[in-house]
């Protein structure tokens, strides 16, 4: 441990002593630096992913998701800065830069009066060519709505079930699995704060609303440095702040439930600013009316699922661009079965900041924040089950713009602790209560040129169970202007694991503990050099433009899970390992073609992938593994000024695997241990099975449409009007098969809706 830290710290002074040298004699050359944001003149958001650039040069730089801009290295003199996005009028403001000087510029732009009829700049392609961004899937409000809104309101959720590398398990108490992830290896991100359950118990919809959503990265493996503490995939949500110049809103009802947005300025100054979000689903009542199937097997009143999501967040900004803000939320979930009764409550407080020092070149961010995540089941015929986990989080990051690149490097800690409790299958108590402390540092460098675009990086994660080094590298070759070449490998590791296992197949309680610091040894008595979990990820892709408005990326990629602790399923006495140690193999080939002009969007998708598991002694595939998936997405705008929408999204998933029942027997459970007359006790009924997980459901497939209405009440009021249905042409989709009972139990029937939706 002590020559990792010492290596690292040895390696980061001898860059930053570069670093300092280059820094030096930029400052006694001719040249200067120009930064600052791009906003929205109507709202005061940052708009992301602009072009910015000195007119007549071909000198400039994107905005990034902050909505900031940093253009270095550029000779004084006397220029015109210029600000482009679609959609939007041009922004052009004259300046002098002095050499030496660090020239602070920010820039607003107002939607356009003039329709453009295409698209002549892609914003995402010049991304493309100018970040390694392997496996990554970037998601906008704009994305958000182009796929069948179920109720009217798009989601996160549903959206998620399209993205290549994405396997949705079922409509109800349906979970994502990421490339070969499961659930608790994809750590969720809100603005900074870790969220534990991002997912309602009814798949079709996640805690966040769509409309506070400013943009979302997917990494779906091969994440680089300033990411860590998960071995599968990330997601990064960036939530708006708020309309900063007019206060307004947004009120939805619909079949399934309502929701409530409002924002605003607080401040006259115009630099403070506030969000609101309130939803809540009413299912469980309105299926009742609506939704009144005799194929609804779960309980005789309908759909049984509720849920309420609360969010709210304050935002300041300095002239600078510097800002800070405070956040919270409250999500709850409620599954009330006739048979159990499942209940969550996720909940958190943070704040959020972005430093931009005077003369210095340096951009500082920084996050705190805490929350916490508590789960019970209560089933009649077993004992109360609970699990919960809350902690903080803070981290400093600090970001240096070169001319050819960017330096970034930064710090987190997490504090958490974990409560269990459960009962084994012959109902012993299980327990397990930890405080738990992680420490991690990075530090990563972008190089760009024509062609390349390099990104080396090492993260060392510290946990209490011992020590991580993390190296991870990225790298683009722009082949020619429409295809690039890419590439990314690193390790991984994390300190937390679910409750459920691999080999289940459908378990809605979902506990998170802290790695057990006393884990089995290997099949040959040998012990294992950490105790936390391990993977080692490599990624290679293309991405072409096909055409103007025609995107085709296809990437294979190889997810080895060298170590991974998992709940032991098989314990029958306290005498019994609590856990075992397992290895995988996730392998796959996703292929994506998009489509997008200004009034037709089509994604289609097609994944061919293969997981496996195996304790050294059994080699199975989780309930996860679908070899097969195809997905198929449009939206059409037509009418008179668009104000017509269709959108359509067909799904298609080969079958899980799953245990085959072999036969029942009497089960003797001893319950009065030696002083039991076997000969007169009636025993429980018990099930042989067969090997795990060597069966395959059915095929999956089901299709949803919506079609829209958009009507302008006045020049600031908007209503929209959305007919939808799911599950159209009523697919039974088997959600699972009771095995006592020799009863099949589906996913959710064809469920059309109706909602409206007021934006003012």
């Amino acid at each position: 441990m002590f020559i990792y830290i010492c290596r690292l710290f040895l390696n980061m002074k001898k860059l930053l002593t570069i670093y300092l040298i280059l820094l030096c004699s930029n400052m006694f050359a001719q040249t200067g630096n120009i930064r600052g944001f791009v906003y929205d003149k109507k709202t005061g958001e940052p708009i992301m992913f602009c072009n910015v650039f000195l007119k007549g040069t071909s000198i400039g730089s994107a905005t990034d998701v902050n909505g900031m801009y940093n253009i270095s290295k550029v000779t004084t003199g006397n220029y015109t800065i210029t600000a482009t996005y679609l959609g939007y009028d041009t922004s052009e403001v004259n300046i002098k830069l002095k050499a030496g000087q660090i020239l602070n510029q920010n820039l607003e732009l107002s939607e356009s009066s003039v329709k453009l009829e295409e698209i002549k700049v892609s914003a995402e392609r010049e991304e493309m060519k100018t970040e390694v961004k392997v496996a990554t899937i970037k998601i906008s409000k704009k994305d958000l709505e182009m796929i069948p809104t179920i109720g009217g309101e798009p989601d996160l959720a549903q959206y998620m079930q399209i993205v290549p590398g994405v396997v949705f398990t079922g409509d109800q108490g349906g979970q994502l699995y990421i490339r070969g992830g499961s659930p608790i290896q994809n750590k969720v991100l809100l603005d900074g704060m870790i969220i534990y359950s991002p997912f309602h118990s009814i798949g079709l919809f996640s805690v966040f609303d769509s409309d506070i959503i400013r943009n979302t990265d997917v990494f779906t493996g091969g994440f680089n440095a300033e990411y860590g503490g998960r071995i599968s995939s990330i997601m990064d949500i960036k939530t708006i702040d708020g309309n900063k110049k007019e206060f307004g809103g947004k009120i939805t009802s619909n079949t399934f439930g309502t929701k409530l947005l409002a924002q605003g300025p607080i401040l006259k100054t115009g630099n403070t600013s506030f969000v609101f979000s309130g939803k809540t689903s009413y299912l469980d009542k309105s299926s009742d009316i609506f939704y009144k199937y005799p194929i609804l097997y779960f309980s005789k009143d309908g759909l049984p699922y509720s849920y309420t999501d609360l969010y709210g967040k304050i935002s300041t900004n300095g002239k600078n661009g510097s800002k800070i803000s405070l956040f919270g939320f409250n999500f709850l979930d409620n599954v009330d079965y006739e048979v159990s009764k499942l209940d969550w409550q996720s909940k958190g407080i943070g704040t959020e900041f972005i430093l931009i020092p005077a003369g210095s070149p340096v951009l500082i961010e920084g996050n705190f924040a805490w929350s916490s995540y508590n789960i019970s089941l209560d089933e009649q015929q077993s004992p109360l089950r609970e699990s919960g986990i809350q902690g903080f989080n803070m981290g400093f990051d600090f970001s240096y713009f070169l001319p050819k690149g960017k330096l970034k490097y930064g710090f987190d800690i997490h504090g958490f602790s974990t409560e269990f409790k459960t009962f084994n299958s012959v109902n012993s108590l299980i327990e397990q209560n930890e405080n738990t402390s992680e420490f991690s540092a990075f530090f990563n460098y972008q190089y760009s040129s024509t062609r390349f675009i390099i990104e080396p990086g090492i993260r060392i994660q510290k946990y209490t169970l011992g020590l991580s080094p993390e190296p991870r590298l990225g790298i683009k070759y722009n082949l020619s202007e429409k295809v690039r070449l890419k590439l990314a490998s690193g390790l991984y590791s994390q300190n937390i694991l679910s409750t459920t296992s691999d080999q289940d197949v459908v378990n809605l309680f979902t506990g998170i503990i802290s790695s057990p610091e006393e884990i089995p040894d290997r099949q040959d008595g040998s012990a294992y050099k950490h105790k936390f979990q391990k993977a080692q990820h490599l990624i290679a892709g293309l991405e072409y433009d096909l055409a103007k408005n025609i995107d085709f990326q296809i990437e294979g990629y190889v997810k080895d899970f060298t170590q991974i602790t998992n709940i032991n399923r098989n314990m029958t006495s306290n005498s019994d390992e609590e856990f075992i140690i397992e290895s995988g193999i996730a392998k796959g080939i996703d292929a994506l073609v998009k489509y997008n002009s200004k009034q037709l969007y089509v994604w289609a998708v097609y994944s061919l992938s293969q997981v496996t598991r195996t304790d050294g002694a059994t080699t199975y595939a989780p309930h996860f593994d679908r070899r097969h998936n195809v997905n198929f997405v449009t939206s059409y705008k037509f009418g008179e000024n668009e104000s017509w929408k269709i959108d359509i999204r067909w799904n298609l998933g080969s079958g899980f695997p799953f245990t085959q029942t072999q036969g029942f027997y009497e089960n003797i459970t001893f319950s009065n241990g030696i002083n039991t007359d076997y000969t007169t006790t009636n025993g429980d009924l018990g099930i042989e099975y067969a090997n795990l997980n060597e069966g395959r459901l059915p095929y999956y497939h089901r299709l949803d449409g919506s079609i829209s209405k958009n009507i302008k009440l006045n020049h600031k009021t908007n209503m929209d009007i959305t007919a939808s249905v799911t599950n159209a042409y009523n697919r039974e989709n088997i959600f699972y098969f009771n095995r006592i009972k020799y009863e099949r139990v589906n996913q959710l029937p064809i469920m059309p809706s109706l909602g409206i939706s007021i934006t003012f």
